[in-house]
């Protein structure tokens, strides 16, 4: 729990290892049950965070050479990640390429409004660029206000849609994007 907002002068941002799989798998699964969880049926999260949350699944996803993971950390607890992908972006929506995914943003609700987001916005937005990516996007649920706020203040703006499924729930995520060079 964040005492004061001094805490965050211990704030490290550093690049996740197979070894913060555990760590990482408990953090993710917690924060997203914590943003998601009134809004959605136990059933639905319940199923989705089985399949994308669980030790294995965050270690296979840490080996890959595709994907980025940033973890904020407070006195060496995690409090915040952001998960990058270099893989293609959707073919339906209109964007520079080389794309780059943020496919996951995440900061602990107690940790929120003291700056945590957007020092591990702009550590994310630096590897992306040191990839050479030519555009950062990102898929967003249309019923996350404060997050597309927190998006359109760093840049990105909304170029379109797509299908996400949690659990056996049909939900619609906007697709937002920020160039990152012309």
């Amino acid at each position: 729990m964040a005492s004061s907002v001094t805490d965050t002068d211990q704030l490290t941002i550093r690049v996740a290892t197979c070894e913060d799989a555990h760590a990482l798998a408990e953090f993710a699964e917690r924060s997203f049950r914590d943003t998601f969880g009134c809004d959605n049926a136990e059933s639905d999260m319940a199923q989705y965070v089985a399949r994308a949350f669980g030790d294995e699944t965050q270690r296979a996803e840490l080996a890959d050479s595709r994907r980025v993971v940033l973890l904020a950390e407070i006195g060496g607890v995690i409090a915040g990640y952001a998960q990058l992908m270099n893989d293609a972006a959707p073919d339906d929506i209109a964007m520079e390429r080389p794309a780059i995914e943020l496919e996951r943003f995440y900061v602990a609700h107690e940790w929120h409004g003291r700056g945590i987001a957007q020092q591990l916005m702009a550590r994310a937005t630096e590897a992306a660029a040191r990839a050479e990516a030519a555009t950062l996007w990102l898929a967003v649920w249309e019923r996350n206000p404060r997050a597309m706020g927190f998006y359109r203040k760093s840049g990105f703006v909304d170029v379109g849609s797509r299908l996400f499924l949690l659990g056996s729930d049909r939900q619609t995520d906007r697709v937002m994007s920020r160039l990152l060079r012309s």
